[in-house]
């Protein structure tokens, strides 16, 4: 009974994250089933606190991130930006949608895909705007499907990498030759599929004539922050530095140095941030604290071991279809966690492991909140006043995602 109440309180927290009942933040649901283990006992004071401080890492890259992306955006640099990209368009949909994924690809591969959601979504919410698009839909749609398709380029291009990896991340000049082809077929499959879907919406002439905006001294201050945060992350995934800490050095720093030389009140940088992410994190940290009592690493390594005895190649096909589709039931931040500790509990072949990894990263592009970067890109969504159905999403994912994900992991045996 002890295990069916914590897997009943779990899965109503994660259906509330996944589905948002009554519109109410997706943070409520975890935090509120966070809440409930504790109060039944079913996880101790000591187990919840663990728990969330596994999270850290995770909490500081988000807050130097979200930091990083509403200085730019009050310092207009998003504007800026999208004026020039709009310019580059020509008064072409399509150059337009093309420019935009490209640029998705860059901030994903070298900032992460929660900063693609963070930072790219309200620049292209611009960018469309200044176009004077009628259709802004498919464009925004770019931010959501490569912030999870480019997201094992690099070590750095998915938080999620450091958790299925935990301490035994391969250095750089391994990862590239294990990953660099499943990342291609992942990133051009998911821009030939979406364009294709998208075909109708982009027949439509677009705005040319773009007048750019001076950027402020602000908007020239954050471009440096972010380029420095590329850097530091880069150089930090190089010599096997958690990313946490200098994400939220370089964020805060960037964000002081703009509001004190713009002589602007802190607080109006502060009360932009989605600060209800930080919650949603912690929650689902003790959610799989609490799962992880139930002995389901140890069942689920079990079964991964007996696999891979008795055919490595069809487990590699199986767990990483497996992982993948989980992730859109659990959200890939607990399925992460839970794959990572698995993986990490024995030898596990690097073929397999990397099938889990594509599933973990990839995955969620079938649902429109499988990963924390969907979630986030909901919400910068939501503050553009744009809206997506879960089901208009889900038609879409279950074609882009799925092909994407056979033709990554095909790539590894290659």
């Amino acid at each position: 009974m002890f295990h069916i109440a914590i897997w009943v309180i779990s899965f109503l927290a994660i259906a509330g994250v996944i589905i948002r009942p009554f519109k109410v933040t997706e943070a409520i649901y975890a935090v509120t089933g966070a809440v409930v283990l504790l109060i039944f006992k079913l996880i101790s004071p000591a187990d919840a606190l663990t728990g969330i401080t596994n999270g850290l890492d995770v909490y500081l890259f988000l807050t130097g991130m979200m930091l990083l992306a509403e200085t730019a955006r009050e310092e207009k640099l998003f504007d800026w930006l999208a004026a020039h990209a709009t310019k580059m368009a020509k008064g072409s949909a399509n150059r337009l949608f093309l420019l935009i994924y490209l640029v998705g690809v860059v901030v994903t591969t070298f900032l992460s895909n929660d900063a693609t959601a963070v930072v790219l979504t309200p620049a292209v919410a611009a960018a469309v705007k200044a176009a004077k698009v009628e259709k802004p839909l498919p464009y925004l749609l770019i931010c959501a499907f490569i912030a999870n398709a480019a997201s094992f380029v690099l070590p750095i291009s998915n938080p999620a990498n450091l958790v299925i990896y935990g301490s035994h991340m391969p250095p750089l000049l391994k990862w590239l030759p294990q990953y660099i082809l499943p990342s291609i077929a992942a990133i051009v499959v998911t821009y030939v599929l979406l364009r294709f879907t998208q075909r109708r919406a982009l027949n439509q002439k677009i705005e040319s004539d773009i007048a750019i905006p001076k950027l402020s001294q602000g908007g020239k201050t954050a471009i440096i922050g972010i380029l420095i945060t590329a850097v530091i992350l880069l150089v930090s995934s190089g010599l096997d530095i958690q990313l946490g800490l200098p994400t939220a050095i370089t964020g805060v720093l960037t964000s002081a140095i703009v509001i004190l030389r713009a002589k602007k009140n802190p607080w109006i940088v502060v009360k932009g941030v989605s600060w209800s992410v930080l919650p949603l994190v912690a929650g689902l940290f003790i959610i799989v604290a609490a799962l992880q009592k139930t002995g389901l690493i140890e069942t689920l390594t079990v079964i991964l071991h007996n696999s891979a005895a008795t055919s490595t190649s069809a487990t590699v096909w199986g767990s990483g279809l497996i992982v993948a589709f989980a992730c859109n039931l659990l959200n890939n931040l607990p399925a992460g966690l839970i794959a990572g500790n698995v993986i990490q509990a024995g030898h596990i072949n690097e073929t397999i492991k990397s099938a889990v990894l594509i599933g973990v990263d990839l995955g969620p592009n079938l649902s429109v909140t499988g990963s924390l970067a969907t979630i986030l890109w909901l919400v910068a969504l939501r503050r553009e006043n744009q809206t997506i159905s879960t089901w208009t999403f889900l038609k879409l994912g279950s074609l882009i995602m799925t092909v994407a994900l056979l033709l990554a992991i095909a790539a590894l045996f290659i």
